[in-house]
């Protein structure tokens, strides 16, 4: 039985962008990127939708479009702090129940995806969730910025994860599987890893999942069907406007 929970999605943008610099505000077919995202996200039928940012263009931007954000500030270390600051800002009483994290440079990103990373923390005990998909190319297998998930099976279609890495593994016959960076916090799970500062692994990794692995934390996985399409260059951002052109022609 899925349990019934208030959730909050939030939307961390900021500026300063060192390969795409501007990306939040890049036009994908007559839109900022970030509106695109948080309509995406609303569209998930979870609730309120809130794009949060060190950025005033950015914050005018979106509520140009009828949607919704809130400032932050500008020396946050990851987007789990920023999201954080956001929830206190958002729901200082302490009524949400859980957080979405959804990316802001995920233009294309399906809104059934981001449904579908909630569903381990309304099914089960899990403190995080996220998503992952079975890697089918070669080449991603052992590459670096492909990031895997080692995990236990607990039933069709869901894993618990073990550990997350750079490296090729598990090693041995059987499916890698590419982590995709979309997550589902309670909100105490959120307000404890905040709090835990950056953990050995997570620094010698560069992958800021590990400090709720290594705190004890645990993160379910759904896995599915597909990588949404992030943007971090000017050829992912030439894809995203070749996707959403295409779409808002039909």
């Amino acid at each position: 039985m899925l349990v019934t929970m208030k959730i909050l999605t939030l939307i961390p943008a900021r500026m300063a962008s060192t390969r795409l610099p501007g990306k939040p505000l890049a036009d994908i077919a007559g839109k900022p990127m970030i509106v695109h995202v948080a309509e995406r996200a609303l569209a998930a039928g979870l609730g309120r939708a809130v794009v949060a940012t060190d950025s005033a263009e950015v914050k005018a931007a979106v509520e140009l479009h009828g949607l919704e954000a809130v400032m932050t500030r500008s020396d946050h270390e990851s987007g789990s702090d920023r999201i954080y600051e956001a929830l206190l800002a958002l729901d200082p009483e302490g009524t949400v129940d859980a957080i979405v994290n959804v990316q802001g440079d995920l233009p294309t990103i399906d809104p059934e995806l981001v449904k579908r990373a909630l569903l381990p923390l309304r099914e089960g005990p899990a403190d995080i969730a996220t998503l992952c998909v079975e890697i089918t190319r070669d080449d991603e297998k052992t590459n670096p910025n492909v990031v895997k998930i080692v995990g236990s099976g607990i039933g069709t279609g869901k894993m618990r994860a073990l550990y997350f890495t750079r490296a090729t593994a598990p090693y041995g016959n059987g499916p890698l599987y590419h982590h995709i960076g979309l997550y589902a916090y309670r909100r105490a799970a959120l307000e404890r890893f905040v709090r835990l500062g950056p953990s050995p692994l997570e620094q010698r990794e560069r992958l800021e999942q590990l400090r709720a692995l290594e705190a004890g934390m645990r993160i379910d996985v759904e896995i599915v069907d597909s990588v949404p399409l992030g943007v971090d260059t000017r050829e992912d951002l030439e894809r995203a406007r070749d996707i959403l052109t295409s779409i808002k022609g039909n």
